[in-house]
């Protein structure tokens, strides 16, 4: 099984999954090619669970997610060292400090560069607080810390929901710049949802 870094492909066959209450996809199909996607849909539409789907955070009844020939479900953990999603929820490891919460995802994620994460967490501000508990980061702070480690971390697969929420102007500016990289947009499947217009070169748009 080989990933392509130079033009990774997301391939999703067949999907179905269901809630208790109601099924979300049945028999869904869709290819994201290198570059940004924008996932357009009305609230309730699917966006989130197919971002978690695709990041492994949730499990499909049946059908394939795989990233270039890497399957999520015959390989998982190659799958998952090539993706990161990015929801911007606090995390569930209250007892960490900011700096072990990094350094957590650092080891996770072969080849990562702790440079490249500093220079991104001082872009966003984030350095005076690294010796912080987790808890204490408020919410806005927690979407900068993901989206500090989303721009950062060695992946070739990016899902960001909502990615635009909550930040300031800086923030904002700083971000859609990362992301309309040409060497970023080259070497990566990004695929993201937004209430707003991004404003990013798009590969796609996909409508749910």
């Amino acid at each position: 099984m080989e990933l392509n870094a130079c033009s990774p492909t997301l391939h999703i066959a067949q999907l179905d999954f269901h809630f208790p209450t109601h099924s979300v996809f049945q028999g869904f199909n869709q290819q994201f090619g290198p570059g940004v996607t924008w996932l357009r849909g009305a609230n309730g539409a699917g966006k989130t669970t197919l971002l978690k789907l695709a990041g492994g955070a949730l499990l499909p009844a049946s059908g394939t997610i795989r990233l270039d020939d890497v399957d999520s479900a015959h390989t998982p953990l190659a799958y998952r060292a090539q993706t990161f999603y990015c929801g911007g929820d606090a995390p569930a490891l209250p007892w960490l400090q900011v700096r072990e919460f990094l350094d957590l995802h650092l080891a996770l994620y072969p080849g990562s560069d702790e440079s490249l994460l500093n220079a991104e967490l001082d872009a966003f501000a984030l350095l005076p607080s690294l010796q912080q508990g987790i808890t204490a980061l408020s919410l806005g702070q927690h979407k900068k810390l993901q989206l500090a480690l989303a721009l950062a971390l060695p992946v070739h697969l990016l899902l960001i929901d909502e990615p635009f929420n909550g930040l300031d102007a800086a923030a904002m500016a700083h971000l859609r710049a990362r992301l309309a990289d040409p060497a970023r947009l080259a070497r990566q499947c990004i695929v993201l949802t937004s209430h707003l217009e991004p404003q990013l070169p798009l590969a796609a748009t996909v409508e749910l």
